[in-house]
């Protein structure tokens, strides 16, 4: 597995768009297009941040990013029970 050290603010903007997409994906969400609208501006951001023009395997860092915050949520989420 690769390490990297992401950018704080790549680490939040990719937190902000998985939160969205799991409101999206809830039964019967409420204000759908703002969401949309909202992912589409954090797809946005994340795809194309600054970040990514200094390595060379710009899709396995965000595969190794989405894993990152998914893995935080995991622990937050287990620290809270």
């Amino acid at each position: 597995m690769r390490h990297h050290l992401f950018p704080d603010d790549l680490v939040t903007a990719q937190e902000a768009w998985t939160h969205t997409y799991e409101e999206l994906a809830r039964p019967h969400p409420t204000d759908i297009t703002t969401l949309r609208r909202r992912l589409i501006h954090l797809s946005v951001k994340v795809y194309f941040h600054p970040f990514w023009t200094r390595h060379a395997e710009p899709s396995a860092g965000r595969a190794d990013l989405l894993h990152h915050v998914r893995a935080g949520q995991r622990d937050r989420e287990e620290a809270a029970a």
